[in-house]
Parts: structure tokens; sequence; C-alpha cells
């Protein structure tokens, strides 16, 4: 999934060949694993921390580092690393956000590449779009906190398993198979596929007493997959050895 996002892309898109930006995904994701499983002792020594201190954990599990930090469990100067941290992170990964999202509203979207635009005029736009990225992030940002009754961290694998299914769906579909999409069908084929989803999401558990949990990604994948497959033709032979070519 590294390689299909917009942010983590943009670093593979530097690599002077194939070969090194291949290179440089499977590495980039091998490194997650001891990052992932330093974070995940780390939550599971917390836990037993307020085990042992006869402290009741917060309810949303994203709380509960910043609730030791601001009641002194861990030391006041803990304080200090801990703010470091939050806003290192926030800032890296805003930044990397709001540049893939400037980047494809105005390259793909207002395309202000094209020859009839001066440096200016395209200087300006980009701005302005710049600008308004940040407004939709403050908005989208309130709006979650307010409608958001979950952890962080659950929600945005929730709200992952809608956004991620159909571009999973678009990538195993151009890997395994060799039939031609069909251009016309996929916008709707991508957009009906994680609505089915959610329908599905609100009904399992009120029917068969189900509830779907982060299969819902792989369930999402897979209806595009199938979409995909039934909209599409199968390729002349001269076709496949021009692609392979």
């Amino acid at each position: 999934m590294t390689g299909l996002d917009q942010d983590m892309m943009q670093k593979n898109l530097t690599c002077r060949n194939l070969q090194e930006a291949q290179k440089d995904m499977c590495v980039y994701g091998l490194t997650f694993l001891p990052v992932n499983a330093l974070f995940l002792g780390l939550g599971i020594l917390l836990y037993a921390l307020c085990a042992a201190e006869g402290i009741t954990p917060p309810a949303a599990s994203d709380e509960l580092l910043p609730s030791l930090v601001s009641a002194g469990v861990l030391g006041h100067w803990v304080i200090i690393p801990f703010t470091i941290g939050i806003v290192a992170a926030a800032f890296s990964s805003a930044d990397s956000a709001l540049t893939a999202l400037t980047t494809t509203v105005c390259i793909d979207l207002l395309q202000i590449e094209r020859g009839d635009l001066s440096e200016a005029s395209a200087r300006r736009i980009r701005h302005r779009v710049h600008l308004c990225m940040v407004g939709c992030f403050v908005l989208c940002m309130v709006l979650f906190r307010l409608a958001n009754n979950t952890s962080v961290l659950d929600a945005i694998y929730v709200m992952a398993s809608y956004t991620y299914g159909p571009l999973l769906g678009l990538y195993a579909y151009g890997i395994f198979t060799r039939r031609s999409v069909t251009d016309t069908f996929v916008p709707f084929v991508c957009l009906l596929a994680p609505v089915f989803c959610a329908a599905l999401d609100y009904f399992a558990p009120r029917l068969w007493g189900y509830t779907f949990g982060y299969e819902l990604l792989l369930l999402n994948g897979m209806l595009t997959f199938a979409g995909l497959w039934i909209t599409s033709v199968r390729r002349s032979s001269d076709e496949v050895l021009c692609v392979a070519r």
C-alpha cells in the first residue's frame, strides 16, 4: 500500500530508476516492523504501569500517554520531550500531506502547468490552493473531534478501509489480470464499492449479528476487483505484447 499513497509515492519518485524505487519501497516497508514493535511494547508497558499503580486508563487508548504525562506519573520533565515529539510528528505529517494535496489539486485538477498561465499566476493559484487545503484540514479536525467517539487510530483505520479499498482493488487488478478496464465504468466501480461496504457494515450486525472490523478493507478491495473484472474486456495478443514492451 505504500506505493499507492500519494504522500509515500513522492519518496519513491525521487529514485533514479525502477530498481532503486523497488528497493526503496521494500526497505522503507521493512523499517516499519521494528518501529511498530517498539511502540507496541511501549503501549503494553504503559498499561502495565496503570495496573501496577492502580490508575484507571482512559476509554480512548490514544489518550493514555497524554494523560499519564499531564498527571506527572512519568516524571515532570517528560512533558518537554513529549511536547517536542508531538509537535515534530504533527508538522512532519501535516507538511507532507498538505504538499501532496496541493500538488494533486494544482497539477491534476487545475492543470497550472499549461502554457497559457504565467509563472506569477501559477504561483498565486498554488498559494490560494495551499491556504484552502489548510482551511479544509482545520475543518476536518474540528468535525472529526466532534463526531468521533473512538480512538483516533481506530477511526483512521476505519476510514482507510473505505478510501484504500478501491486503490487496493485497482492495484491487484493491474498486477494479476491482463484484461483492459473500461475507463467509463472505473469511477463508478470505485465509488459503489465503498458505498456497498458501508451499507453492509450497517446492516450486518442487525441481520446476522456480525460486526465488521478492519477486514472491511479486504472486502472493499475484492468488490472493486470484481467490479473491474465484470466491466472489463479481454486484451488481444497484440495489446499484451505492446504493454510488455
